[in-house]
């Protein structure tokens, strides 16, 4: 429709958008440029919808396992130097008791206790950690959004190509993902 102040430009109102599902083998994708103009084309950004889909499925899986990696890491760290007491290696040193001999989880010769409580509080930042888990999340979003504005053109191809990635996707990795309480 052309907007009755100026000629030259076409605009649509909301009364003149309809919100139905269409199939049309010439839908734009994310560009201008990116509108397919052959079937061949058509099938081709589809197949680009699944794919993008299992990746976007598997770096959810990506991000549990380095999640746990993360927590296991922070875990093995937790020994603390205990200040003011004798190593364990010394102490089986110079006891009465010739017969008495204590090997720690360390080893006899360190002078650290391991921490066995778990690792439930917030972990101090760390560089080698929150820079990647933020990348990471930042592309988990940016390929979401890609997605949505996928299924947003209403075209039931993409749409329907946005469900089969999301299922492979699922049925490839999602034996790795585990919704934590903490993490909705």
């Amino acid at each position: 429709m052309s907007h009755p102040h100026s000629s030259s430009t076409t605009t649509m109102d909301a009364a003149d958008m309809r919100m139905v599902f269409f199939n049309a083998a010439n839908t734009p994708l994310f560009s201008t440029q990116w509108t397919p103009t052959t079937t061949g084309q058509y099938a081709g950004t589809c197949i680009f919808l699944i794919i993008l889909s299992v990746v976007y499925r598997a770096s959810f899986a990506v991000k549990h396992l380095l999640e746990k990696r993360w927590s296991e890491q922070a875990y093995r760290r937790r020994y603390v130097v205990v200040a003011d007491k004798m190593p364990e290696a010394e102490r089986v040193r110079t006891s009465d008791d010739s017969k008495l001999a204590v090997l720690s989880a360390n080893g006899v010769e360190e002078n650290v206790r391991m921490v066995h409580a778990p690792v439930h509080a917030v972990q101090p930042w760390r560089f080698s950690v929150d820079l990647p888990r933020a990348l990471l999340v930042t592309v988990m979003v940016g390929v979401g959004y890609l997605l949505m504005l996928a299924v947003m053109t209403l075209n039931v191809g993409y749409f329907l190509s946005v469900l089969a990635g999301t299922f492979v996707g699922e049925l490839a990795v999602g034996r790795y993902i585990q919704v934590l309480s903490e993490h909705h």
